[in-house]
């Protein structure tokens, strides 16, 4: 699975200065920078390097300022990697190629450099703000068909856990999130019931979600 790919990139790229988590945004992989102004650097990953990987990087390539693609390199030494014409047409782009061993040893087979300017900056704002808010690193890079554990889902799970002991009102959450009344009203995921004016409780499904998340030993942070 692509999620093998996650941990040896990510300590890559780590390794390099980056503050890297995984599911940013639909980018698999997304790092920023400490320094000012900020870096953002996106990797995507792929079992094996093919187009699809290629042109996954030329559209995250409009919002960050480094981009790589990593995939599983043929012990055989016969996967796109050794073909020329794709490393060439990784290098035109500016596009790095990352190679990951069956030992999750990573080496660069195409640099990254950036010829071309970013033409949209809202979404990298929104990459951004949503990389900050995201507590920890709570989902794999390359991780499919499952719920993805977004900055929102996090604020939403910390609300619900609070609310497992019984009803309270939207100024008692205000310490999980200051949006918790909006939060609740919105009630996205259907985990909130109001009990009575401006006094919320858990849904059923609310209940299950807490108790999943107790299950799987999924921390619920605030923030």
């Amino acid at each position: 699975m692509e999620t093998s790919l996650y941990l040896p990139v990510k300590q890559f790229l780590e390794a390099a200065g980056y503050s890297v988590k995984g599911e940013i945004g639909g980018c698999d992989m997304l790092g920023l920078s400490d320094g000012d102004p900020t870096v953002m650097v996106v990797c995507e990953l792929k079992l094996t390097f093919n187009l699809e990987l290629i042109l996954q990087a030329v559209d995250r390539a409009a919002a960050a300022d480094e981009v790589w693609i990593a995939a599983r390199v043929s012990a055989k030494g016969r996967g796109r990697e050794a073909d020329r014409r794709y490393r060439d047409l990784c290098r035109r782009l500016g596009i790095g190629m990352l190679g990951v061993s069956d030992g999750g040893e990573v080496s660069i087979l195409v640099s990254s450099v950036s010829p071309m300017p970013r033409t949209n900056p809202k979404r990298r704002t929104r990459l951004i703000k949503e990389h900050r808010k995201r507590q920890g690193d709570p989902a794999l890079g390359g991780s499919t068909k499952v719920p993805i554990m977004t900055a929102y889902r996090q604020q939403a799970l910390a609300c619900a856990a609070a609310l497992v002991d019984g009803p309270l009102r939207p100024r008692d959450l205000k310490a999980i999130t200051p949006k918790a009344g909006q939060m609740l009203r919105d009630n996205y995921y259907g985990w909130f019931e109001k009990i009575d004016k401006g006094v919320y409780g858990l849904s059923e499904s609310g209940i299950k979600a807490v108790e999943m998340l107790a299950a799987i030993g999924e921390t619920v942070c605030e923030g």
